[in-house]
């Protein structure tokens, strides 16, 4: 059964006409990757306590949970490339993907629920469960009751990189989705040595490439500075650009172009050992 969640995952992805530019240039996304984690794991209730005691664990969104379904939705290389060439502001086909792009995944999320449902078992995507919410001042910083990013992680699809971002096996440039459903499926094994092992610089010291991409200045060693991050992504940004792009979210993705990491993990001085 889950070859053919996967299946239908990648099916929706490849035929929905919200995975074309305006242009019919081409897709915003590529093949997904799919990877589910169970949801009695008790990574979801360490959350708990590495993000806050405000983060939600599957059982906590949907009775009788059973397993937590994530994609990564990769983004094109046409995409990519156009991303490369800027050092200020997100290119205009990256702001049509932060868009038009992440509409498709919510209809994606969507879809899966009542795909499931109509199996007959219980679905929901916690970015649109009433129980979803935002804090803006927390011990981590921005936070929300969901992390697509940690469901992902549990899911064995990826670690975290200097930048916050989950670089996987497609990289660090992609949109992810999730839904919890009642339906068991079997999980999928995390192969990564630790949460941050597919990053050079957690690694192995080396790197730091997105540190130099980001216009705002909010990656240093340290790590990432998210208020500084959103002031740029939700503010100057789209103020900047929103109208010339025609869209109202554009966007920024510099760190996630022109780095090692940016179409897949990259493999420095020792394995990575990641999918």
């Amino acid at each position: 059964m889950d070859e053919t969640i996967s299946a239908e995952i990648g099916r929706f992805v490849a035929e929905s006409p919200g995975n074309r530019f305006p242009d019919g240039s081409g897709p915003y996304f590529d093949q997904p990757l799919v990877g589910f984690a169970a949801a009695g794991d008790p990574l979801f209730t360490e959350y708990k306590r590495v993000i806050g005691e405000f983060h939600l664990t599957p059982a906590e969104l949907l009775e009788g949970a059973a397993t937590v379904i994530v994609w990564v939705l990769p983004v094109t290389e046409s995409t990519r490339v156009s991303n490369r060439l800027e050092s200020d502001w997100p290119s205009r086909s990256w702001a049509l993907t932060r868009t038009h792009g992440e509409t498709l995944n919510g209809a994606l999320r969507r879809h899966l629920v009542a795909y499931l449902e109509g199996l007959g078992h219980g679905a929901v995507a916690p970015q649109y469960s009433p129980a979803w919410r935002e804090f803006s001042d927390t011990p981590v910083g921005i936070a929300s009751t969901w992390s697509e990013r940690h469901a992902a992680y549990a899911a064995g699809l990826g670690t975290f990189s200097l930048s916050d971002g989950l670089i996987t096996g497609r990289g660090i440039a992609h949109r992810v989705g999730s839904v919890v459903t009642t339906l068991a499926l079997p999980a999928t094994p995390r192969t990564a040595r630790t949460h941050r092992h597919n990053c050079l610089w957690y690694r192995e010291g080396t790197c730091g490439v997105c540190i130099g991409r980001c216009p705002a200045g909010a990656i240093t060693f340290a790590g990432h500075d998210k208020a500084r991050c959103r002031e740029l992504v939700y503010g100057s940004a789209p103020a900047l650009l929103a109208e010339r792009y025609g869209v109202p979210h554009t966007g920024c993705g510099l760190c996630q172009t022109r780095v090692p990491c940016e179409a897949g993990v990259p493999r420095g001085k020792k394995p990575a050992g990641s999918p």
